[in-house]
């Protein structure tokens, strides 16, 4: 062969190899998936409420973890929207309808009156509830082991642990006879939390005096009825107003000298006196399960909603000896974690 022939030969083969199609490992590219998220705060690691926290917020960082267990990686094939009602629940619906526009494959909604929002914005994508505590009561589910309809998740059993609250209250306190009961009046129906309330009541001897409050500016009004009225102990009915505004209950609380039971661990760590909770992490966690079903094909209607299982009581000591309480021995003992 001539010079001239094999120059013109290995022009054509380099643009053959040019045309040919990469070599393939036999994999698709990857799906990429959308997640919406409709959330009450970024608990102040964001001020932004179109973005999704990074760092700091340990009930995130659950949810980013679990879904990474099951191989939904933000960055990668995870792209998650987020919105953020900061504490005004009115602006749910909008925000709703506003995720729901951005076609996700699925939303995660956090608390009743988010997830209500976010059912009545769509009732074709899947929701995966989170924080709610009656959602068959609300017309969420149709049962909890056959949720029917878009909606599936975790249920919070709020109600059934305010007597145990209640309790644990009593015993750190146990000459308090009139315990204050702060709740917000916008929230969800109260009739549930107050019946088990009154039946704890009853059982340990001590009256309840009931405060509600609509808006921050009435927190100072409700905790100086408490001190006229001479309560002495206080506890506080979950609420994620007062997740949100937990320090500024916390810090009234100190100021009345009124011992508290809170239903965020969150409460107690920031300086009131205990709380008792569920272990939130673990459940935001659990999230990616539902996550990984519905992406994988399975009807939300056909996933049984879920109770948790593990609940957690934090004592603080700190605030304890500044109140001159002497919580006793076998309280501690129960105690999962003890703020010296």
């Amino acid at each position: 062969m001539k010079p001239r022939q094999i120059a013109l030969l290995s022009i054509i083969l380099a643009f053959a190899l040019l045309a040919a199609p990469l070599p393939s490992d036999g994999q698709q590219p990857a799906k990429v998936y959308r997640i919406a998220y409709l959330g009450v705060s970024t608990g102040g690691y964001d001020t932004d409420p179109h973005n999704c926290p990074i760092q700091g917020a340990p009930h995130w960082q659950a949810l980013v973890e679990g879904l990474r267990e099951d191989g939904y990686i933000k960055g990668e094939n995870l792209v998650i929207e987020c919105r953020w009602t900061k504490g005004r629940e009115e602006d749910a619906p909008t925000l709703a309808t506003e995720l729901v526009s951005l076609k996700p494959d699925l939303i995660v909604a956090m608390g009743t009156v988010l997830v209500l929002a976010a059912k009545q914005a769509t009732r074709t994508i899947p929701i995966v509830m989170v924080d709610v505590g009656d959602p068959v009561g609300r017309g969420l589910v149709a049962s909890l082991v056959h949720p029917g309809g878009n909606v599936t998740g975790l249920t919070f059993t709020f109600m059934e642990m305010e007597g145990k609250r209640l309790q644990l209250l009593k015993e750190a306190v146990p000459k308090a006879s009139r315990v204050a009961v702060l709740s917000y009046l916008t929230g969800a129906p109260r009739s549930g939390f107050r019946r088990e309330e009154e039946t704890a009541a009853r059982a340990l001897g001590v009256t309840l005096q009931f405060y509600e409050v609509r808006a921050l500016e009435e927190l100072e009004a409700a905790f100086v009825a408490m001190k006229k009225e001479r309560a002495e102990a206080l506890l506080v009915v979950p609420d994620p107003f007062f997740y949100l505004h937990a320090q500024r209950i916390v810090d009234l609380a100190a100021k009345s000298r009124l011992p508290a039971m809170y239903p965020f661990r969150e409460s107690a760590k920031a300086g009131g006196l205990m709380a008792y909770d569920l272990n939130r992490p673990e459940v935001f966690r659990r999230i990616g399960f539902y996550v990984d079903k519905i992406l994988k094909g399975t009807n939300p209607g056909d996933l049984p909603v879920e109770q948790p299982t593990k609940f957690e009581l934090v004592i603080n000591l700190k605030t304890a000896n500044a109140l001159g309480l002497k919580i006793p021995e076998s309280l501690l003992r129960r105690a999962d974690e003890v703020v010296q």
